[in-house]
Order: C-alpha cells, then sequence, then structure tokens
C-alpha cells in the first residue's frame, strides 16, 4: 500500500455521505485527515480496518450501535471519540459535521451488517 498526501476522497464508500481530505493516507502505518459529514447517514452498521481516534470541530451526529447499546449524540469537544475496528456502529449527521481523525494501520478487511 502507498503514501498518498493532500488528497480528497470519498471515506467509508459512495454511499456514506462523507468526505475524507486527508493529510496522509499511509495504510500499513497510519491515516490523518479532516471529514465532512453530510446530513444523514448510510444504512448499513459497519466496522473498520483500523482504530480511530476522531475530534468533532463543527455540527453534531448520533452514533448508533448494532449491539443496541443507547445512542450517543457527538459535538465539538477537546476529548477524542475513540473507535475500535471491532464496533459496529453507523454516524448519522444532524447537520453538516466536521472531524478531525488519526486512524490506526488498516486491516485486510472491514465488514457491514
Amino acid at each position: 500500500m502507498g503514501i498518498k498526501l493532500f488528497c480528497k476522497s470519498p471515506d467509508g464508500g459512495k454511499d456514506s455521505g462523507v468526505t475524507g481530505y486527508f493529510l496522509i493516507e499511509w495504510k500499513n502505518v497510519f491515516s490523518v485527515a479532516l471529514l465532512r459529514f453530510s446530513k444523514g447517514s448510510r444504512e448499513a452498521f459497519h466496522s473498520h480496518a483500523f482504530n480511530a481516534y476522531t475530534w468533532w470541530l463543527k455540527g453534531e451526529v448520533i452514533e448508533e450501535y448494532a449491539d443496541g447499546s443507547p445512542a450517543r449524540k457527538w459535538k465539538p469537544s477537546i476529548k477524542p471519540k475513540f473507535t475500535p475496528k471491532s464496533k459496529f456502529h453507523k454516524i448519522i449527521g444532524i447537520t453538516e459535521t466536521w472531524a478531525f481523525t488519526f486512524r490506526g494501520a488498516w486491516d485486510d478487511t472491514w465488514q457491514e451488517q
């Protein structure tokens, strides 16, 4: 897997509504990006190929969990949100929302439900 610097691309597939502005994407090691979440969500719960820390910068989202845990609202904070690669969730944009994310090394796969 190569290194990409300063690139823009859809994040999470064409139906996700998330645009990634990647400062660096080096999937074997780490990635750093600004993310823009559009209002709404794709329907699928999903896991990730990486662990991630995310700082919400502007806007609000709701995170729903496939295991039935209570949903959580996220809004700007200096405390990051940790997302383990094993967590099945989906993010619903209440408003257009911006976040800064630091992702660890990627596994080869992730899943959708």
